[in-house]
């Protein structure tokens, strides 16, 4: 159904409204989507779509433009113009009937996420999404690594037995965070079926991904010896894919949730009403596993001050 992303970071940085350079500036993005023939949309639900945005994403706000004859209009009017409107609906492969409704942050993902959200709320209230008709599509080469603010290092996207494109292994070092993985989910209808990748099946590729993702040598060989020991003797080129019967049905279904279609759905507290779990367990079973069950230390203090 259309509105596809578009980045318009180019088009905002150094300019005069800071929000957008300012996420730009930062390491993000500015992009957005046109909804075709948008551009007669009230400002009712424009304002709506705002709070859908700051209700349902991590985003900040949300804004708009549109053309009104030869000028813009728009939550941002005054700092862009009729030509910018211009150049973003071109991009997004639309006439000057369309809205643009645009997100900016510091974090591409956080941009990237709240406009497909966006995206997919606007097709389900306008009907856009046809009905009884299957779309499958391949996802590819998602990155190998993502830079984790908290751990001060690149971590696995996937797992960090996931192989890296063989036209990128030259950057694992020097710009580990452009390399692509050889991984893949396969989607339906923008659900995704399932996922998987082929492995590393190289000792010495496998040893510098461990280097990368921030393991001494005697804490890859302490949890992974076993691995590497294998490698020495051959293996073969591996991979696979993992899918969800159970997404899969609830699409064939047209089910809201995947709740309707699992065997035994949880309920809001977490609890199988056709299991009755969690419950008791008996003592003797608790020994057999190792396990003890210790008392909430608020609890133990509310009881010994009661």
């Amino acid at each position: 159904f259309g509105m596809e992303l578009v980045d318009l970071s180019d088009l905002v940085v150094g300019g005069s409204f800071k929000v957008f350079a300012d996420a730009v500036e930062s390491g993000g993005m500015v992009a957005a989507i046109a909804v075709p023939g948008g551009s007669d949309m009230s400002r009712r639900e424009l304002d709506d779509l705002a709070t859908f945005v700051r209700g349902n994403t991590d985003a900040k706000g949300l804004a708009w433009l549109s053309l009104d004859g030869c000028a813009s209009r728009g939550s941002v009017a005054k700092f862009y113009d009729a030509g910018f409107v211009r150049e973003a609906l071109k991009r997004a492969g639309e006439d000057e009937s369309a809205q643009l409704l645009i997100v900016a942050d510091a974090d591409k993902m956080v941009v990237l996420e709240t406009l497909g959200d966006l995206r997919i709320e606007i097709a389900k209230r306008q009907n856009l999404i046809p009905d009884e008709r299957y779309e499958f599509c391949w996802v590819t080469e998602f990155p190998l690594l993502e830079w984790s603010e908290e751990a001060e290092r690149f971590v696995a996207k996937h797992h960090p037995f996931t192989a890296p494109l063989d036209e990128d292994i030259h950057m694992l070092d020097t710009n580990p965070g452009a390399v692509r993985a050889r991984a893949y989910d396969i989607v339906l209808n923008g659900t995704e079926l399932g996922g998987g990748s082929i492995r590393i099946h190289q000792q010495e590729l496998q040893a510098r991904m461990f280097k990368i993702l921030g393991f001494a040598p005697e804490e890859a060989e302490r949890q992974f010896g076993f691995l590497m020991s294998a490698f020495r003797y051959g293996v073969p080129p591996h991979g696979g894919l993992a899918y969800g019967l159970d997404r899969i049905v609830m699409l064939l279904l047209g089910a809201e949730s995947i709740r309707e279609v699992i065997a035994f759905p949880k309920v809001q507290n977490s609890s199988c009403l056709m299991t009755e779990a969690p419950d008791i367990v008996a003592e003797h079973q608790l020994k057999e596993l190792g396990l003890t069950i210790a008392a909430d230390p608020q609890t133990k203090k509310e009881k010994a001050e009661g």
